[in-house]
């Protein structure tokens, strides 16, 4: 019995080291296929991202990964820099002869992300890390709130040990802030005074009320056979009070210093090569060859546009005094009661019912448009209060990978009149459905695709999409008998379209806060609140906001094409499959499988 017992411990372990063996041959030396090399990348990806494991909610990887943070120090960023080379290289050594269709669209794809991120690689010194907007120093808090998930003590014992590790992190993003400073890359003076100001005021609650000792204890209480969790409470404020509030107090007296080299200009053309940056940012995120200069053109033609539009709506509506502006009516809108939430927690209760009721109605209209559906549910919460006075308006957290929890459409209720009941529509559809928890989730729940199309960024498809989402749904007919809200979606439209316009105004054409500030207040009539966040946004994270409304034109421009190509075989339902089972694509890409779809059609 024990030679038996010998011999079955002996096959094993000759097993699994076969298996390991295999393993180490097929992903990390030399995959012998196309695809096994799709899945290395993204597999050495995943590994250096513990974060984006989490929140992607990835099989195995998330429950092994699900204590530690990605290593941001300058020394490990050169080494993924030349590990992306490396990816590149090696992926254009495949002979493209021997690759499928559907392979050659997945290296097009890699090829594309990979050489976008090499490219890149010059100015990786050239943003804000921390900021008043998307920085770490808010990021890290609300990662640890949505996405680390505590289904067990393991995954207790996980959150607590990332808090632990709060203070190497910091330590990290502190030696890039002042390799950024050496190259005199500082935040503007008004970004640093909003992040001291964020973190002095968080590590200054109670503990009781920070989100991060709230949030873990919320999570263990619904785990009813889960023990000791008195102890495991003890533990995270001890790891808050040891490791994350001195991690934030480094940060802070690190910027009360450098807050006197800080200047109040914009742009980024205050770099070196500044200039050169702006328009590989603009490549970056837009996915084409369009110019700084182009995307002001384009948009100051569409403010003119959609301000037509809009001025033709308040005629059908009666408002035809020509002596007085758009903005005259938009602001009569506002003091409407009608259009208005009660400034109460019972308002801001009645405007999450009312955003789902939104979505439960557009959801009776998604199968005349569509032949694939997401198998994700959506839910509506509201921006967590810690951050919800810098967050925007709204904004989509992806359901992970595992199906742990649904996607999550965020609504900001820090100013509830800011939540007028005509502008909702288009919120919803642009977040939610048939927006990005729509493609998102549908991306990620393909299969037969290699691993990184399912959650590839490419900011033109995704905010295009969206973008088209809320076209889409005034086509299906929700608008209809809803004048106002129509309003509010054009109104939504134009404040994209400004966008084009102020992003390259400051970064290109060297306006400064204030003049971009006016300007989108005058051409929007957005409270100025809201105003000045998407002016301060667009300071920290140029390029971004113009992939939006370049992204919505391509669509619409393919649309169109194929509408015009087809004619009477045009499929609404055909064309949504073709821009949508592929995953995000850059949009020369999209073009080109739009084109292959009519020669397809018209071929039969």
């Amino acid at each position: 019995m024990k030679n038996i017992i010998k011999i079955f411990k002996y096959l094993l372990l000759t097993a699994i080291a076969v298996l390991l063996v295999f393993i180490i041959n097929v992903i990390w030396f030399k995959p012998f296929s196309i695809n096994h090399y799709y899945e290395k990348v993204f597999i050495e990806f995943m590994l250096d991202e513990p974060e984006m494991i989490s929140s992607l909610g990835i099989p195995v990887l998330s429950s092994i990964y699900n204590d530690k943070f990605s290593d941001i120090s300058p020394e490990v960023e050169k080494e993924k820099q030349k590990k992306v080379e490396k990816y590149l290289k090696t992926l254009e050594s495949y002979n493209k002869k021997n690759q499928s269709v559907d392979q050659l669209l997945s290296t097009r794809i890699l090829e594309w992300f990979l050489g976008d991120m090499v490219n890149s690689n010059q100015f990786y010194l050239y943003n804000y890390p921390v900021n008043q907007s998307f920085g770490i120093q808010s990021g890290i808090i609300s990662f640890m709130e949505s996405s680390h998930n505590i289904n067990s003590k393991k995954d207790a014992l996980a959150y607590i040990k990332r808090l632990e590790a709060f203070g190497n992190k910091f330590d990290q993003l502190l030696e890039g802030l002042k390799l950024r400073e050496e190259q005199n890359i500082i935040p503007p003076k008004f970004v640093i005074t909003k992040v001291i100001t964020e973190m002095t005021n968080f590590i200054n609650s109670p503990l009781e009320e920070n989100i991060l000792y709230s949030s873990f204890n919320t999570k263990i209480n619904k785990i009813e056979d889960l023990d000791n969790k008195e102890i495991l409470l003890k533990n995270v404020e001890k790891a808050i009070n040891n490791s994350v509030f001195p991690a934030y107090q480094k940060l802070i007296d690190y910027f009360s210093l450098v807050e006197k080299k800080a200047t109040t200009d914009d742009g980024v053309w205050k770099f070196p090569k500044g200039d050169e940056f702006y328009a590989s940012q603009i490549k970056s995120y837009t996915t084409s060859d369009i110019t700084p200069k182009e995307v002001h053109e384009i948009g100051l033609k569409e403010v003119a546009r959609i301000q037509h539009e809009i001025r033709n709506t308040l005629y059908s509506l009666g408002y035809t005094d020509t002596t007085k502006n758009i903005n005259f009516y938009i602001d009569e809108f506002k003091k409407n009661p009608e259009f208005i939430y009660e400034d109460s927690e019972v308002g801001r209760e009645n405007c999450l019912t009312d955003y789902n009721k939104i979505i439960e109605e557009i959801n009776l209209k998604i199968d005349d448009y569509f032949n694939i559906k997401p198998k994700a549910k959506l839910e509506i919460k509201r921006v967590p209060k810690f951050n919800e006075s810098t967050a925007p308006g709204g904004y989509y957290s992806m359901a992970p990978m595992d199906g742990s929890r649904p996607g999550i459409f965020y609504v900001n209720l820090y100013d509830i009149k800011a939540n007028l009941k005509y502008d909702m529509p288009t919120l919803a559809f642009h977040e939610g459905v048939p927006g990005h928890h729509f493609q998102i989730s549908i991306a990620t729940e393909l299969e037969n695709l290699p691993t990184f199309r399912k959650i590839v960024p490419f900011t033109a498809y995704a905010e295009g999409w969206a973008m088209y989402s809320e076209q889409l749904a005034f086509e299906m007919g929700y608008y209809t008998n809803k004048p106002y809200a129509n309003i509010g979606r054009l109104q939504s439209e134009l404040f994209r379209a400004v966008r084009l316009v102020v992003d390259s105004g400051i970064h290109y054409k060297k306006w400064t806060r204030e003049e971009a500030i006016d300007y989108m207040k005058k051409n929007t009539n957005m409270a100025e609140s809201e105003v000045i966040s998407e002016i301060e946004r667009y300071i920290v994270t140029p390029g971004q906001a113009c992939a939006y409304k370049i992204g919505m034109i391509k669509f619409l421009q393919l649309r169109e094409k194929a509408k015009e190509s087809l004619k009477d075989r045009f499929n609404i339902k055909e064309f949504h499959d073709v821009v949508l089972k592929n995953g995000a694509v850059p949009l020369d890409i999209l073009e080109q499988l739009v084109n292959d779809y009519i020669n397809s059609k018209n071929t039969l």
